[in-house]
């Protein structure tokens, strides 16, 4: 094959032709077509919705196409399920992890291609381990292989999880292809490039698809990238002629600006102390103490395991025997489990929506009125007529893309999941305090505005919002001042006013 500039280009390993998907009321995939050539890594960005999760799915056979064709090698395939997509060399890190918890690191690494681990139908553990080590090895993990995997942290798991799709390099007679969903989304920056190291290393001998919301990284690995909308590829660009604003504006039709956060919208937090902390203790947190007034968006910036996380999970009554005063509008709560802090007029958004957020076998219509069942009661028993009109209210307000209420909210794309999470808390006429765990994880750029812009209408409401970022970017932008967290302990609070930003450097002191 030769391109315009008389170039021979190889042929690709993997080639989707008029792939099409429907399901009810959502055409998830119209014709889309795109090719992965050997040894390359291919960067796939779209808004939440455009179809990548779908061609993910499409491509390890977890969904089957209405239309189309996917060929690997040159063969055309039908794909019946993930192992006969690993028999043809094609495997997948999946975002929201697909690790069994109650097994060790080792099990899973191996599971289902176990080989000289099991003899005579009994596991050989030791050996087990030693193959499981040599795919930690390869991303430089120092997670145990005989650890159980509901010990690990996320990022953990998450490191496991590319060390687990690293091994078709030794159960496949084919060079393989890997397709990275979101991998990055929970790692640091020194996890991010162990990561990149192993896929430029991967590229040797594979091919790797890529896909991330964080459109730095994708230039930065990737040898093209496609642009998808609405089912379908609108753009394939070369990474060393576009920069981020570019690919945002593919995306979505528009020019990146600092207006993504809506700052014009912040506005002045009130002088009254919301939510008063004094001297918390947990497993995780040291003595913390801090205020949040009316209104105020106070950001928590830290590392990984600096007690952030734990602190949000204490004031929603997540974590047992948290000691410490805790006063919400002048008066103490005892908030020892979350239907406490619900009472007491506190919400909270998790960080693992699909596990913790959202119940993804109920309707969008459960999910949003579940922790606010009397608003759709009359006496004893939901009333269908109220609920309904309710959930029409807010997926309207909050321009929800779902076909109806009663769809089933695991089959929305994440963007709009969170968005039935935020309004699960904003259809509550007493809340005073809504804690956001990582609230933008995993949204594309366009549906992350759109949080964006929620969270300034909560604050301007006079809810005061405790929020945790994916960035210390975003958390300097949305916020009115910034608390810094290390090794459990408060090591700074800055004020980040409209237009006077603190220098992230100096959070970047105490936090490291």
């Amino acid at each position: 094959m030769d391109d315009d500039t008389g170039t021979s280009t190889p042929a690709p390993v993997l080639a989707v032709r008029g792939l099409t998907k429907r399901y009810p009321g959502v055409l998830a995939l119209d014709g889309m077509d795109l090719e992965v050539r050997p040894h390359e890594v291919v960067g796939l960005i779209g808004e939440n919705g455009a179809g990548k999760s779908t061609l993910l799915k499409s491509l390890v056979g977890l969904a089957r196409p209405d239309a189309g064709s996917i060929a690997v090698r040159g063969e055309t395939v039908r794909l019946r399920g993930v192992a006969h997509a690993a028999s043809v060399g094609i495997g997948m890190v999946f975002q929201e992890q697909s690790l069994v918890p109650n097994i060790t690191v080792a099990e899973n690494i191996m599971l289902g291609s176990e080989g000289a681990g099991v003899r005579g139908g009994l596991f050989r553990w030791k050996r087990m381990a030693e193959l499981a080590q040599v795919q930690l090895d390869k991303i430089g993990s120092a997670v145990s292989p005989r650890a159980r995997t509901d010990s690990l942290t996320f990022a953990q798991r998450q490191m496991v999880e590319v060390a687990k799709v690293l091994a078709l390099e030794e159960r496949t007679a084919h060079e393989p292809v890997v397709l990275l969903d979101e991998p990055t989304s929970v790692l640091e920056r020194d996890e991010v490039e162990t990561l990149f190291a192993q896929v430029r290393r991967l590229r040797e001998r594979a091919s790797v698809v890529f896909v991330s919301h964080r459109l730095d990284e994708v230039l930065e690995i990737s040898d093209r990238v496609y642009v998808l909308r609405n089912g379908r590829v609108v753009a394939e660009v070369n990474p060393a002629e576009v920069d981020a604003t570019d690919l945002h504006h593919l995306l979505i039709g528009r020019e990146s600006t600092h207006s993504h956060y809506h700052d014009d919208a912040q506005q002045e937090a009130a002088g009254e102390v919301r939510l008063s902390v004094r001297d918390l203790q947990t497993a995780g947190c040291d003595k913390v103490s801090f205020e949040i007034h009316v209104g105020e968006v106070l950001g928590v910036a830290g590392v990984q395991g600096s007690g952030r996380e734990e602190l949000c999970r204490a004031l929603f009554g997540a974590v047992p025997r948290a000691r410490g005063q805790v006063l919400l509008d002048g008066k103490r709560v005892k908030l020892d489990s979350p239907r406490g802090a619900v009472l007491a007029g506190i919400g909270y958004v998790p960080s693992e929506r699909r596990t913790e957020g959202v119940v993804s076998a109920m309707s969008v219509k459960e999910n949003l009125s579940m922790a606010h069942v009397g608003a759709v009661c009359r006496g004893p028993m939901i009333d269908g007529r109220r609920e309904h009109d309710l959930v029409d209210k807010w997926v309207s307000r909050l321009g929800i893309r779902t076909p109806s209420g009663d769809t089933r909210i695991g089959t929305l794309s994440g963007g709009n999941q969170q968005k039935v999470v935020l309004a699960r808390w904003m259809i509550s006429d007493h809340l005073r305090l809504l804690i956001l765990d990582h609230p933008t994880r995993g949204l594309d750029v366009g549906a992350k505005s759109e949080v964006y812009e929620l969270i300034r209408e909560l604050a301007a409401s006079g809810c005061a919002v405790l929020l945790l970022s994916d960035t210390l970017e975003e958390a300097l932008a949305m916020s009115h001042r910034v608390l810094v967290m290390k090794d459990g302990q408060v090591t700074a609070c800055l004020d980040a006013p409209r237009g006077a930003k603190p220098d992230p450097v100096a959070i970047m002191e105490a936090m490291v």
